[in-house]
Order: C-alpha cells, then structure tokens, then sequence
C-alpha cells in the first residue's frame, strides 16, 4: 500500500527501529519499565494547538504548542500570530493584506483552517492522557531530560513545549513507541457520563483519522482532591519546568492571592524576601510572617533534588508525566470536532494596521 493513499478507515504501516545506541536503549529500557508499572490510562480531555504546512513542504510542523484548553484560545495565538507577521514581517502590501484578511476573519469567525501568503494553518487537536497503575499516575521517568545546573531563576527561559516539532506519521517508532500507538488507536469516549455528542464524534474519528501520533512527553503540577488529582499548572516541557512553576505559585503567586503580600508589592519580593524587600507598599520592620516561612520552607524543599511530590497545608501535589496523542487521516492532523467546546467567543485582539504595517488608533 502506498502510504501517499492511505483512505479513510485504512491505517498507515509503521516502521518500528530497534534503538542501539546507549541513551536510546536506556530510554526504551525505560519506557519497559513504565509499561509495567502503569499499564492503565486515565485520559483528561482533549488539548489545542495549530500546525502549519509551508508551500512546498508535505509535512506540518507545530507552530503554537498543542497545550490550550479550548480551540478558540489556539485560534486566539494564530490571530496573534498572523498580527505580528503583518506588522514585523510581510514582505509588501499584497502579503500584509492577505495576513490581515486572516486576521480580520479569526476575529469574527470560528477558523479552523486557513491558507495565507503560501501556509496552511490548521487548529489541531489531540488528546491529554497519563499512565496510571497501583502507585497512582506516573511521575517522571529516571531517563527523562533534566537539567545538569537546575536554573530556579524567575526569568529563566528555555526550549518551549513542541517547539520545532514537526509532525510525522512515517518516522520509524521504537517497540515500546509502536506498542502504544497500535494500543491507543482504538481509543474512544463510551461511557454514559459523556454526551452523545461528544461520543458520536469520537467514534466517527476512528474512521475519518485512523491513525495516531504520539507528542513528546510534557510535565504537569497536579494536587490531590477529593474526587482525584486535577492539574494546577502545565503543561511543561520537562519536569523541572513544572517544579520551577510550583516553587512560583509557592513564593510569588500564592502569598499574594491570599494577601499574605500585598498586591502593590513590588516584583521582586517574594516568601522569602518580603518585608524585607522595599518593593511599593512594602516594610522592613518585623520579623517575617509565619505564614509566608511556610510557603517558603515548601518551595525549599522543591529545591533539595528531584522532588516529584510535596505536601503542604493538607494538600499533595505532585509532578505527572502527561502524554499526547493526535489523531491522523489522510488530509494530515485533526482539527476540532463539532463537540468540542469553546470558553470564548471570537473577538478583536491587536489594534488595526495599515497596509504599511503602521499601528491605527482603535475604534
């Protein structure tokens, strides 16, 4: 079979490669070790992103990360997307008034596609799911990309989350890889608790968009409630990513929601800093609060190494490692289905430009 003219219903083959190389044995060896410890799946729900195809190129490439919670926030980051390219980088008038055409339609319309100045964009989508055994969801795996000088520093930035990727069916998968995509192409909403709506559309996906995709691995902050775990930041590309952003929620965000830092403090201080730090509205008399040594003595113990879990005030919170799979048909990734809901409507979010990339005064 010609994998160019893979049908509706009809599955791509798959080219499994048996890693040799040291690291790459090490990951699978790994990755064996995982299949055993959470041979379940707990799946959250489906995430947003939006995938381009360059003229002349067969495949997409992710150019807003699949992590939004709804497909209007990823058609909200094409809209910002197309803005910016009008206005910074449109080669003439003819390419900026095709851009801003784009624009000007992401604002009034649900777009899930668009061919502009020579690119196709598509909002993409793809499922959210976890491994889970008797040890609950899976944290991170020993061989998975750490830091060798953890940077815990506020305006630290590294690689984004699928930053660069790009999206191939036919590249060879190792056997733990091919395992999982055979296990998951099945996979479906059933159950009653889900409407028909959303079950109608799942099962029509196994036919129009067969095969799977398997994204790279990210890392999510989750907390431990009453019915389960419900995530609290993510995701994030490695898992000190997502220990930096709970040690941030810890410090910075969290004092501040609970008024143990007044809002008008300045940036920089933080459970560790304030009073002392004389930031607006701040003071330096009086001994640091024990309210915030508390916050602070939590986002310490992030520090002390690969800390997956923590508990603080009654609650766990914990480093999962989440994983994604974007379904496959024949015209490439799927887009949104009809089910899907949004939390927003379409709307205006830059300032008009010219034709000359000038910014216009608003309405």
């Amino acid at each position: 079979m010609d994998r160019g003219d893979v049908g509706a219903g009809w599955s791509r083959p798959m080219v499994v490669r048996v890693p040799v190389e040291p690291v790459e044995a090490a990951v699978e060896a790994d990755a064996v070790d995982a299949v055993a410890r959470t041979a379940d799946v707990v799946v959250r729900g489906p995430l947003f992103g939006v995938a381009a195809q360059y003229a002349g190129e067969s495949r997409w490439r992710v150019v807003l990360a699949v992590t939004d919670g709804c497909p209007q926030q990823a058609r909200d980051g094409l809209n910002s997307r197309l803005w910016f390219r009008a206005k910074d980088d449109a080669r003439d008038r003819a390419e900026r008034r095709a851009l801003l055409a784009a624009v000007a339609r992401l604002e009034s319309e649900r777009v899930d596609e668009l061919d502009v100045a020579g690119t196709r964009y598509r909002v993409v989508r793809a499922e959210e799911y976890a491994g889970a055994g008797p040890g609950g969801i899976e944290q991170p795996r020993p061989t998975d990309p750490e830091p060798l000088s953890p940077d815990w520093h506020r305006a630290a930035k590294g690689p984004g989350v699928d930053e660069g990727l790009v999206l191939d069916p036919d590249a060879p998968v190792t056997p733990t890889q091919a395992l999982e995509r055979l296990a998951l192409r099945g996979l479906c909403y059933t159950g009653e608790r889900f409407p028909e709506d959303v079950r109608a559309g799942a099962r029509q996906a196994l036919d129009t968009h067969p095969d799977v995709l398997l994204l790279p691995a990210t890392f999510t902050v989750v907390e431990q409630t009453a019915s389960g775990w419900t995530p609290v930041t993510g995701p994030h590309v490695s898992a000190h990513e997502a220990r930096r952003s709970l040690e941030f929620a810890l410090t910075w965000m969290w004092p501040r929601m609970h008024g143990h830092i007044p809002q008008d403090a300045g940036p920089h201080a933080d459970a560790r800093t304030w009073p002392e730090d004389r930031g607006a509205g701040g003071s330096t008399d009086g001994p640091r609060s024990a309210e915030l040594a508390a916050y602070a003595e939590a986002a310490d113990a992030l520090r002390a190494g690969r800390v997956n879990q923590l508990e603080f005030r009654g609650t766990v919170y914990q480093i999962v490692r989440t994983r994604r799979l974007l379904r496959w048909g024949p015209d490439g990734p799927e887009g949104p289905r009809p089910s899907d809901v949004d939390s927003q409507d379409p709307s205006r979010i830059h300032l008009p430009l010219d034709e000359d990339g000038h910014v216009l005064p608003g309405d």
